[in-house]
């Protein structure tokens, strides 16, 4: 079976194909990524001439670029990883999300239709729920509650797939899932800034109080769920992913640090972002019960590795922070593609 993995190169995508092609047999993936800021093809180097493995650089919105890769590699499922992904972004220039996450899951989506694909999975977040207060948890019958435009774009998208589940009988499903951390996540985001700014001696910038809450999980435990919904979901539902591990923004700058042997004065309080949801956190008793998926990577062991991970490979985020990672396709990949 080949699959169109589209945002492959991207954090969670690339892991996803690391996670097929080292333990899925039978399966070829199509890496279908436009390789914006962060789309990273470094992050697949080691498996770049595995047969199993093709790129295609391309954008989810175009409709040319989609139908031509699925032709060209006879392609049977499309799991959508794409996605403008970081609040701040879409804060700054909420534009590109709409056209990314929204036309792009629709170009995706009637792609679909279009070639008779066996199964399309959407790739979401919890931050679609909105907030939640000091109990409770997101359950899949949680009503929709957006707060940024970018878990708006998503939550549109969620729709979209509903909607041509029920209309057009599409073989879809979707998962939404909460905080992802480990190897490969680009350096904007809350982990990786932090233990990059940790160990570069600088300051460690934290929103408002640091309270706000995320449910944590390890990347792997993550893509385990989408491959388990992806072959065992039943199609038009939707499955929530979590970690089972609610941490506070502090608690996680100052675990970094401990690991570190940091001191905490590079904790630097700053300026809340606009609308910052307080809390969030999953049940994931309904994937569990259908599918018998739920996370087995612990927050303290897989942090503590995700940091080791970072520490081992300084030349990889070095690359990021100077830009020079942006000429790999360039210059490995011009030729074969």
């Amino acid at each position: 079976m080949r699959i169109l993995v589209t945002g492959g190169a991207g954090f969670i995508g690339s892991n996803f194909i690391h996670f097929i092609l080292k333990n899925v047999d039978g399966v070829e993936v199509v890496n279908f990524d436009k390789l914006t800021y962060a789309g990273n093809l470094e992050n697949l180097a080691e498996i770049e001439k595995n047969p199993r493995y093709h790129f295609v650089k391309g954008d989810i919105t175009s409709k040319e670029n989609v139908e031509s890769a699925i032709t060209r590699f006879n392609v049977e499922g499309i799991i959508n990883f794409a996605a403008e992904s970081h609040v701040d972004r879409s804060i700054l220039g909420p534009l590109v999300f709409s056209e990314t996450n929204i036309i792009g899951t629709q170009v995706l989506l009637e792609a679909a239709r279009k070639f008779s694909i066996k199964r399309y999975l959407q790739i979401s977040t919890d931050e679609v729920y909105g907030s939640l207060g000091a109990t409770g948890l997101f359950h899949e019958t949680t009503p929709l509650a957006p707060n940024s435009p970018y878990s708006a774009s998503k939550a549109s998208a969620d729709m979209l797939v509903r909607a041509y589940v029920h209309t057009f009988d599409l073989p879809a499903v979707l998962t939404r899932c909460s905080n992802n951390y480990g190897p490969y996540q680009f350096p904007e985001k809350l982990i990786p800034l932090m233990i990059i700014n940790a160990l570069s001696g600088k300051q460690l910038p934290v929103y408002g109080d640091g309270l706000n809450v995320r449910d944590w999980i390890h990347v792997e435990d993550h893509n385990r769920g989408v491959w388990d919904v992806f072959v065992k979901g039943r199609q038009g539902e939707h499955y929530n992913l979590g970690g089972m591990a609610e941490k506070t923004n502090i608690e996680i700058v100052k675990f970094i640090l401990n690991h570190l042997g940091k001191d905490e004065s590079q904790i630097k309080y700053v300026k809340d972002r606009p609308g910052h949801d307080r809390r969030y956190a999953m049940d994931v008793s309904f994937i569990g019960h259908e599918l018998g998926w739920k996370p087995q990577i612990k927050f303290e062991e897989g942090l503590s590795s995700t940091i080791d991970w970072y520490l081992s490979h300084q030349s990889w985020w070095e690359r990021i922070l100077s830009g020079d990672y942006q000429s790999y396709f360039s210059e490995n990949y011009k030729d074969r593609v």
